[in-house]
């Protein structure tokens, strides 16, 4: 168990004042930042939504496709830690509204590249991933502090419906702009309008609560530990790690998922059909997938709040134990609709539905978790680590895997739409057993869920006495 001793001097200082936050302004800051994490998921997507056409624009292989998503996620994880240090010292929604102008930017940008600025469109998506980096890792700390119990679960869930949403319109955004113009670079134009609005909002009407704050009016935390400290902290934090690796399970999936999904659906439907038919079929399938990931997603969501606010009451560990649930049953679903794709389409699309149904029962309860097993002083901070984790080993390398997978079955043998299709199911197969790998470690989560959360209380309460 973590050694939270060298905190404790922080649980009793006084803080600065400040002033009420009353409800409605903090349901309006919940919004603000439900916004602005749609405009993080659509940005993530756009691409993926429209990637058969990129990537004949850029005359790419599925190896060179996967780093559209592995760049941006690099370069956001590698950034969260730095940002995330910074969240929990200095002013959060400053820090929030720098990410936020360069991500858009990086986005508006990215539209202007030409067919031989297919490394300037990768440098674009780098940039795109350093501003994102400040808003994940920060944002749900804001909300923390605003919220407790009950309150913070729901408003989490509120802002964590922007993942599926968010995902959705990012794909249905890029085949509608591409429909509509013939160009698919104008799916890249939207956003960042938006973007402009989102950053004026924030500076104007969001607080910056002091951290801690909804646990305890009278107290504020200003960390006087070292990033050392803090991370010897939370690698001894075993809920936080166990949860985090299996957040990274469920991440390598999705970013798979995210960026081939729609591709993969648009080569099932295409095996038997001829060229010209191809870029109708791609906007069709990346619309219904869009609105499937938005539909499920929302679902997910609110039942995950639900079931976890009526279990927790019944059995302290029930929250990572409805993560690994979650896990267990979407496995099954993934494997049918990766095998079915090309037989059954509508079949497909069902299973689409049940499996990220299921897979975003965690989104939630793993944000609550976070913010339940670790002190005020390193939420940002450990927001970022798992942020890092997360990515390392999920999102930043599984797409541009299956490319690389891919790729290498298609060599050597008669390029074909048959074998474009049947090279990228071999490497989505992958998937299901990487979901039960996560489900595992959620399992292990529940076993040290109590005594981490007993050391949190005892903190906010001012009484860390716990050792080792």
């Amino acid at each position: 168990m973590a050694d939270v001793d060298e905190y404790s001097h922080l649980g009793s200082e006084q803080g600065r004042d400040q002033s009420h936050i009353s409800p409605a302004r903090a349901k309006l800051t919940v919004g603000i930042l439900l916004v602005i994490n749609l405009l993080n998921y659509m940005d993530r997507s756009v691409i993926a939504g429209i990637l058969e056409k990129v990537q004949e624009y850029f005359d790419v292989n599925d190896s060179l496709a996967g780093l559209f998503q592995t760049v941006l996620i690099c370069s956001f994880m590698i950034l969260a830690p730095l940002f995330g240090y910074l969240g929990d010292r200095y002013n959060r929604k400053m820090l929030m509204a720098i990410g936020i102008a360069i991500w858009c930017s990086a986005t508006l940008a990215g539209s202007f590249v030409t067919q031989s600025g297919f490394w300037w469109l990768i440098l674009c998506l780098a940039f795109v991933g350093v501003g994102q980096a400040s808003f994940s890792t920060i944002a749900p700390t804001i909300i923390a502090d605003l919220f407790v119990d009950v309150q913070r679960t729901w408003a989490l869930s509120i802002f964590n419906i922007a993942i599926p949403v968010g995902s959705g319109l990012g794909y249905i955004l890029g085949s509608t702009m591409l429909k509509l113009t013939k160009d698919w670079h104008w799916g890249l134009r939207v956003t960042p309008c938006i973007g402009v609005l989102a950053i004026l909002l924030l500076v104007f009407l969001t607080p910056n609560p002091p951290r801690g704050a909804a646990e305890n009016h009278s107290e504020s935390w200003n960390p006087r530990t070292s990033w050392v400290q803090d991370l010897k902290y939370l690698m001894t934090n075993w809920s936080f790690m166990l949860s985090s690796f299996a957040v990274a399970a469920v991440a390598f999936v999705s970013g798979v998922m995210a960026l081939w999904g729609p591709t993969y659906l648009l080569r099932a439907n295409n095996v038997d059909t001829t060229h010209s038919s191809q870029s109708q079929a791609n906007t069709k399938d990346s619309i219904i997938f869009g609105v499937i990931v938005c539909s499920s997603g929302i679902f997910a969501i609110v039942i995950g709040a639900v079931v976890s606010k009526t279990l927790r009451a019944k059995n302290p560990q029930a929250d990572p134990l409805i993560c690994a649930a979650g896990l267990l049953l979407s496995a099954p679903f993934l494997y049918l609709l990766i095998v079915l794709a090309d037989q059954n389409i509508v079949a497909t699309f069902i299973f689409i539905f049940v499996s990220e149904l299921f897979i975003g029962l965690n989104w939630t309860i793993v944000s609550d978790i976070l913010l339940y097993v670790v002190i005020p002083p390193c939420r940002s901070m450990a927001e970022a680590i798992q942020i890092t984790i997360s990515h390392v080993f999920g999102d930043a390398c599984s797409p541009y895997i299956i490319g690389v997978i891919s790729t290498v079955l298609q060599e050597g043998r008669p390029s074909s739409t048959y074998r474009e299709f049947m090279s990228l199911q071999y490497a989505l197969l992958i998937c299901p057993f990487i979901i039960v790998i996560g489900a595992a470690l959620f399992f292990c989560t529940a076993n040290h869920l109590e005594e981490d959360q007993e050391n949190t209380a005892k903190y906010i309460q001012g009484s860390s006495t716990v050792t080792k």
